[in-house]
């Protein structure tokens, strides 16, 4: 029997260096010995034999997926829904809600995503969260509290919001502000140049390098994670995973990684609320409860992010595509 012939279609390959090429990478390493491969667009001139396609963004790839089902009908086919597939597109655009009829199955990358499905799919959906390798966690200066940001500069991730907090907080607030991101919008960056020109405890470091990006979340006390839409952001598990507690904005994409009870949210897109957050993880009478329940409530999480459960979950969903 000739092995299964696994195509993933990502919108964006290597050079984007984002989060579907982040996810169309790591699934290419965890389905092997299947044969892999990673396509923009499909049909490719290796189209033939192809058994399975996993498609990421429902309606950036719809051309690909329209392809496909003319060829294949439903069988093989797998649609991931994005953020912008679950909390935007799906709602108004036409070729992201035939993405949804036409493929067999459905997976959304957080426990809250199902829900955000029109009620005529969500039986053919499926969680899979995706996974993130286990880090030993950095030694953390006493002198500030360090906070990291880490998105490129773009709408859906709200960076005007930890600009907005980084200049509400006191010079003397003992909080201390990086964020990484490629200025993906040029009035983003432009804003992010001013920002830190007016704060000096906020620094805006430009894109950095992932191994890089990692070790500074280890040594990070806070992940701020400002997102006003996310499909599951894999920065979140990197920070649980390496040890350090998250602050996030209370959004479908965020609460389905880190529960609806979690300790460390401000709602979208309030720079006050995050000023105060991070104010009392500073605080000397109450941060350190703070920080130890945020600490105590990620670690909680981390086994959903275990690279072998994610590895299970999606051998499981090729199966049944597959089948």
């Amino acid at each position: 029997m000739n092995p299964l012939r696994i195509v993933i279609v990502s919108p964006a390959l290597a050079d984007a260096n984002n989060g579907n090429w982040q996810t169309a990478r790591r699934w290419q390493r965890l389905l092997q010995p299947q044969q892999v491969r990673i396509v923009r667009q499909w049909p490719d001139a290796q189209a033939d034999g192809d058994g399975v396609m996993l498609a990421l963004h429902a309606r950036r790839s719809a051309d690909s997926i329209q392809a496909w089902h003319a060829r294949h009908g439903q069988r093989g086919l797998g649609l991931v829904l994005t953020g912008t597939d679950l909390y935007r597109d799906i709602a108004h655009d036409t070729q992201a809600q035939r993405s949804l009829t036409l493929a067999h199955s459905l997976v959304v990358l957080q426990g809250l995503g199902v829900q955000s499905l029109p009620s005529e799919h969500q039986a053919k959906a499926r969680v899979i969260f995706q996974s993130t390798g286990t880090r030993q966690t950095l030694a953390k200066t006493s002198r500030h509290l360090r906070v990291l940001m880490v998105g490129h500069l773009r709408d859906e991730k709200d960076p005007l919001t930890l600009m907005a907090a980084a200049r509400l907080l006191p010079a003397g607030s003992g909080i201390r502000i990086d964020h990484i991101g490629a200025p993906l919008d040029a009035a983003l960056g432009q804003a992010a140049q001013a920002t830190q020109a007016q704060c000096p405890h906020y620094r805006w470091l430009g894109a950095v390098p992932h191994a890089q990006t990692l070790q500074r979340i280890q040594r990070a006390h806070l992940l701020v994670h400002c997102s006003r839409m996310e499909g599951g952001a894999h920065v979140l598990m990197e920070a649980i995973c390496s040890g350090t507690p998250v602050m996030a904005s209370r959004i479908d994409g965020n609460v389905g990684l880190l529960g609806t009870d979690y300790a460390g949210y401000f709602e979208p897109g309030d720079a006050h609320g995050l000023a105060e957050q991070l104010l009392a993880c500073r605080n000397t009478t109450r941060g350190p409860a703070l920080m130890a329940e945020l600490e105590r409530q990620c670690a909680l999480r981390a086994p959903l992010f275990d690279p072998q459960a994610e590895r299970a979950a999606l051998q499981r969903w090729v199966q049944v595509l597959s089948a």
